[in-house]
């Protein structure tokens, strides 16, 4: 038996059939008007800011746990953009999963299964979002790539995670899209995150 709650990063097992099937911690929902994240030292979830525009997160939006987005991660915007400066956001890999069912709250954990992801440019840092169906869900429950996904499902995305960091009066759009990949793109990029957390996080927790 625990004697502790486990630690959201570090203390829930991603699955048994990663990547096909992941287990992703949900942080905020489209009726938070606040952004929660997780204090990484604590795991409890704290504001990071509340929503300052119309802006709502479009589906469940939170992290897989036991990634890290670093070297790995960040050598395929690199490739994409034919450069060598790009970093990684030191971050757990995002994901943002679809479902028709109303989630009235974060601090949860939820099974998804990954159909594409956007490949996002954050301050010159790789901000990659992974994009799941949450599992056996009745209507989103059969897309098996984001390339079947509505078209217009595809836009409020995007436009949400290019804009969700902008603030008054700055003109300049802090997030860049720099591509949109499929469900063979995202297992890739799943698997460096696991990489970048094996070889940079999971021996300093030990």
């Amino acid at each position: 038996m625990y004697k502790h709650k486990a630690h959201p990063w570090h203390g829930i097992s991603l699955g048994e059939n990663v990547p096909q099937e992941v287990t992703a911690f949900i942080e905020i929902v489209p009726t938070d008007t606040v952004k929660y994240e997780v204090d990484k030292p604590s795991g409890y979830l704290s504001i990071d800011r509340p929503q300052q525009y119309s802006n709502i997160v479009p589906a469940l939006y939170g992290f897989l746990p036991r990634t890290y987005c670093a070297d790995q991660v960040a050598e395929l915007t690199n490739l994409t953009l034919s450069r060598t400066d790009i970093q990684g956001d030191n971050d757990p890999l995002d994901i943002c999963i679809l479902t028709e069912k109303d989630v009235t709250h974060g601090d949860i954990i939820v099974k998804a299964r990954p159909i594409g992801g956007l490949r996002l440019l954050d301050s010159q840092q790789a901000d990659d979002k992974i994009i799941g169906v949450l599992k056996n869900d009745l209507v989103y429950g059969n897309y098996d790539d984001i390339s079947q996904l509505p078209e217009k499902i595809i836009d409020r995305l995007v436009h949400y995670f290019t804009t969700y960091k902008d603030l008054l009066p700055n003109k300049h759009p802090r997030m860049e899209l720099i591509g949109i990949y499929g469900k063979e793109g995202a297992y890739d990029v799943i698997r460096r995150a696991m990489e970048d957390y094996t070889q940079q996080i999971r021996h300093r927790i030990q």
